[in-house]
């Protein structure tokens, strides 16, 4: 049975000390970092310990594994984090050409390449900007040819939102991908306080089409997320109850 995480991104703008609580207290035993958590790798530790939790992924900035790996790496392996995982480029470093992907992608595969010496798995994770075609190739395939260590998380409401379908996308990457984000999205015009996202479950995500995929995909993960939750209780209580029932 696939482990549920929590990407902790979801509480950014709640106390930390009050989110592990939060998590705790619902039963979660697996969360995934982001670069906030690694500012302070003691009180991090000691957060997962007392809670009786693990932190198997981590999301890391691009810049950092490019030009300190050595530091992303000590970070993952105090934190116990087995796959290094990149989540984003800002619009203004945004490749606009085949040429200018074909040339990322490199460069993020000779980035992985300490990660994976080290005995750490690799991968990209998506948005929707990856699915915008460039001379008739997707870049997120561009990203997955340029090396075979370059796993997928693919965040299947980022996939949605660029008009694809996420089943299809599990099925084409189904060696690819052992952790998926579960995140859901409102219909048109509603949840615009919450930039249109919605619960897992209480959203427009086709659930049993995609559980379908995943379980052909044997993904081993299903990492809970909402981009900007009102209230993080709330969704972290009805996302998780959703997946518990897959």
């Amino acid at each position: 049975m696939p482990s549920i995480s929590y990407q902790l991104y979801s509480s950014r703008n709640w106390d930390v000390e009050e989110t592990f609580k939060m998590l705790a207290e619902l039963g979660v035993k697996e969360v995934e970092g982001v670069g906030l958590y690694y500012e302070d790798l003691a009180k991090t530790k000691a957060l997962l310990e007392t809670h009786g939790m693990t932190m198997p992924t981590g999301h890391f900035a691009p810049d950092l594994v490019e030009n300190e790996p050595e530091k992303a790496i000590e970070i993952a392996k105090t934190l116990g984090i087995k796959s290094v995982i990149v989540p984003f480029i800002p619009p203004a470093e945004r490749p606009t050409t085949l040429a200018g992907w074909q040339e990322f992608a490199t460069r993020l595969a000779k980035s992985g390449e300490p990660i994976t010496a080290a005995g750490l798995q690799f991968g990209w994770h998506n948005h929707d900007f990856e699915f915008v075609a460039v001379d008739g190739q997707i870049p997120l395939d561009i990203i997955a040819e340029a090396s075979d260590d370059i796993m997928l998380e693919l965040d299947l409401a980022w996939v949605k939102v660029a008009g694809h379908d996420p089943a299809e996308w599990l099925a084409k990457y189904a060696d690819r991908i052992t952790t998926v984000h579960v995140k859901d999205r409102a219909p048109e015009g509603e949840n615009a306080d919450e930039s249109g996202w919605a619960d897992v479950g209480h959203g427009i995500m086709d659930w049993p089409a995609i559980k379908q995929a995943m379980d052909a995909a044997g993904v081993e993960r299903y990492v809970i997320e909402h981009d900007n939750p009102n209230d993080h209780v709330r969704m972290a209580t009805r996302s998780l109850a959703t997946v518990q029932a897959f």
